[in-house]
């Protein structure tokens, strides 16, 4: 294992914010994970666990502990079954089984990241959630000390959050493993209505894997989502606010707000999300509550390209992204009477 004292953080993370940890520990194995965890639990140190640093906003102050980089790798395609270690390239995984022809997590490409991380967040993009291809996640349990290997069911997925999500400090995944289809070089049908117009297809139409690849990735990048030293617009954590889940009792006060606001003719966007709840955009609320592309004077600013990616105009501190951040909550809240949840993982911040 690399070990490095007083380790500056900021250039782990898309962000490329944050101050040092007191102790940087680089992991290469599995077993290099666990001793790293087993350690610092041990001694009671605090833990930073970090992948591909594409989900931190990280205090200005840094981390006083052991932030452990998790660079495993592993890419081991049986039939459909594909297992990747914690530490692969998340959209080179991604690559690498549409060469294969196998279908599943196409629409998944060009998401930053780790492996590793896909489960925790269950992440999705154009009408795919690992969730749906997630098959088992091995994980170390910190609270008995062994290895365990957790079923989909197990996992406890649902928009945005999982079991590893909602109990941060007890997991630390190793593996995760996937159950692709082989649909003859097809994608899986096509769910996301953009991404259908892009192809030129109906939404449930499958198209070449390559060509719904390419053109998630073309979307992507349209917005700033996917990663560019040179653009500013991708020095983000991508989407840094959920889209909310409203009751019915809170989407009818929330459609009100918005006739009161923009005229009775105007519609939020509304998905089903579940029995008596509805889903709407986080975008939407954004722009309608008056914070556009490019909003800011700082350093940290919303992208030119999408309302939903804060973004680090060069020379920003974690304190500047909070601030934006605060004010789009504040004003979200005060035009529409929804509260914006935060996307990104905060480490000795909050909103």
């Amino acid at each position: 294992m690399q070990e490095l004292h007083d380790a500056p953080l900021a250039p782990l993370t898309t962000f490329r914010l944050g101050g040092p940890a007191t102790r940087l520990v680089t992991a290469t194995t599995d077993a290099e994970v666990i001793a790293a965890v087993r350690a610092a639990d041990d001694s009671g140190t605090p833990l930073l666990v970090i992948g591909g640093g594409s989900n931190l906003v990280i205090s200005d102050k840094g981390f006083d502990g052991t932030a452990l980089r998790i660079a495993t790798t592993g890419f081991e395609l049986r039939g459909t079954t594909l297992e990747l270690a914690a530490g692969e390239v998340w959209t080179d995984a991604v690559a690498r089984t549409v060469e294969g022809g196998l279908a599943g997590i196409e629409c998944l490409a060009g998401i930053p990241g780790s492996a590793g991380a896909t489960p925790i967040q269950n992440v999705g993009a154009y009408g795919q959630e690992v969730s749906s291809t997630v098959t088992e996640v091995v994980a170390y349990d910190r609270r008995t000390g062994g290895t365990v290997t957790l079923a989909n069911e197990e996992c406890a997925f649902s928009y945005r959050h999982s079991r590893f999500k909602g109990d941060p400090e007890r997991y630390v995944v190793l593996r995760v493993r996937f159950g692709l289809e082989d649909a003859g070089g097809l994608s899986a049908p096509v769910r996301y209505a953009e991404a259908a117009r892009a192809l030129g297809v109906e939404p449930g139409d499958r198209v070449p894997l390559a060509d719904a690849r390419e053109t998630v990735l073309k979307l992507r990048a349209g917005k700033g989502m996917v990663l560019d030293p040179e653009d500013h617009d991708t020095w983000s954590a991508g989407s840094f606010f959920t889209n909310p889940i409203l009751t019915d009792e809170q989407f009818a006060a929330f459609h009100a707000r918005v006739r009161e606001r923009l005229g009775d003719a105007a519609e939020p966007p509304a998905y089903p999300a579940g029995q008596g709840r509805t889903k709407t955009s986080a975008a939407w609320l954004i722009d309608k509550a008056g914070f556009t592309k490019g909003y800011g004077s700082g350093a940290a600013r919303i992208s030119t390209k999408h309302t939903l990616a804060l973004t680090n105009r060069g020379g920003a501190t974690t304190e500047d992204l909070l601030e934006l951040a605060r004010e789009v909550v504040a004003g979200v809240r005060k035009a529409f009477g929804v509260t914006l949840v935060n996307e990104p993982v905060t480490v000795g911040v909050s909103l």
